[in-house]
């Protein structure tokens, strides 16, 4: 079965999390991902795990997992006049080029997007940075939390009067690695009608401007600067969790003829009052409402709720644990999970978020060990042996050998 990027080769330099994430789904889509590592290897490799416990797992952490699949990977060191050189003889053959460098790294490694597209005019250079590549900030590394700060994201997240939280997700990070899959996918679009290779930019800054762009549109409107509501919205109520006796559920039920199916669900006679019969009155007496319905709400189990309210098309979902939700029948359903053999484990992956009806792309190998791939990729190139032994003997690969175990 053809997939959709089949014939598509992608150079990955990036590492950590946004890069890989978009280079995965890339991979997903039928893309020959070469994942380029220097000799240490990617960082999320050990990310967040102790040695003994990363043996129990296979060698590698459950991000190097989660976004690894369907990948070859190349050890190069790019300081190093023969590593740099196979590098560049496998730009000459690449579609696309990913990297999340800080700004001038790549030129300062030979790797800059003129260099390359001199070396290949058909390139599509997907540069993904912090703060973008020019303006006060270029210079300066950051991660996700760094743009949940900058972006004013933690300041509306959190509880009214407590300190700002962070989004339990590296969530800049993985909203950017669509917005570089999109980049590049427009990209290959106008290859395909021009010829012509180009730079994709995207950047931390962009994509969390991207996530604040009606709050940041507001305030340029009129001035409004948002507060954290905790799990509420300022544009309707009830809009938020609620407690129930053995937990908590969003009701969401923000038109007036929503509101009049969740009052009617619900029975009780507080409800059906004229203060809460629009949206600008219960907007207007939110605290009353919030707390009759709570008071309501505490009364019934989560399955109960749900049951219910979904009986009458009011949105509602139970607030699950992580676990919970890993786990769920429906995440099941729609073949939310592949399986992914890492060693002598299988451990279950997240699948790319959209499917095709004309291929699968949910078919994963695994995320491979460091260097795996280096000695099949060099063979591609037409080096045999002799040649590999030469560029082993010259540093090109740090100290890792380049023959596949």
């Amino acid at each position: 079965m053809t997939n959709i990027l089949d014939g598509v080769r992608v150079l990955d330099f990036s590492r950590v999390f946004a890069g890989p994430a978009a280079t995965q789904v890339l991979g997903d889509m039928g893309a020959d991902i070469i994942k380029i590592e220097p000799p240490t290897g990617d960082e999320a490799r050990y990310y967040g795990v102790s040695k003994d416990k990363l043996a129990e797992m296979g060698g590698v952490s459950p991000s190097f997992v989660a976004l690894n699949r369907n990948k070859r990977s190349v050890a190069l060191d790019l300081r190093n006049a023969a590593g740099k050189e196979i590098a560049q003889k496998l730009v000459e053959k690449a579609d696309i080029v990913v990297h999340n460098f800080r700004p001038g790294v790549m030129e300062r490694l030979g790797f800059g997007y003129e260099t390359l597209s001199a070396l290949n005019p058909r390139l599509i250079y997907s540069e993904f940075s912090a703060y973008g590549t020019t303006g006060p900030m270029a210079g300066m590394g950051a991660n996700d939390l760094a743009l949940q700060a900058h972006s004013g994201l933690i300041s509306i997240t959190g509880e009214p009067g407590r300190p700002p939280v962070r989004c339990g997700t590296a969530i800049v990070d993985l909203h950017g690695s669509l917005a570089i899959v999109a980049g590049i996918l427009g990209a290959l679009l106008y290859r395909e009608k021009t010829g012509e290779g180009q730079r994709v930019e995207s950047s931390l800054m962009l994509s969390s401007a991207h996530l604040m762009s009606y709050f940041y549109t507001e305030y340029w409107v009129d001035g409004t600067v948002r507060e954290p509501m905790g799990t509420a919205n300022h544009l309707s109520v009830p809009n938020q969790a609620f407690p129930a006796k053995d937990g908590e559920v969003v009701i969401i039920a923000s038109t007036d003829e929503m509101w009049q199916r969740f009052a009617g669900a619900m029975g009780p006679e507080q409800l059906d009052i004229p203060e809460f019969s629009q949206v600008f009155s219960r907007r207007t007496n939110r605290v009353a409402l919030i707390e009759a319905v709570s008071a309501i709400t505490r009364q019934m189990s989560c399955a109960e709720i749900v049951e219910k309210l979904s009986a009458v098309k009011v949105v509602v979902a139970k607030v699950n644990s992580v676990g919970e939700a890993a786990d769920s029948a429906q995440l099941q359903a729609v073949g939310g999970k592949i399986m992914l053999q890492v060693q002598d484990r299988q451990i279950p992956s997240v699948v790319s978020p959209f499917q095709y009806s004309a291929v699968d792309i949910n078919q994963g190998t695994p995320p491979p060990g460091l260097g795996e791939h280096t000695n099949d990729i060099l063979q591609e190139l037409g080096l045999d042996a002799e040649q590999i032994d030469d560029l082993q003997n010259s540093g090109a690969f740090g100290g890792l050998r380049a023959a596949a175990e």
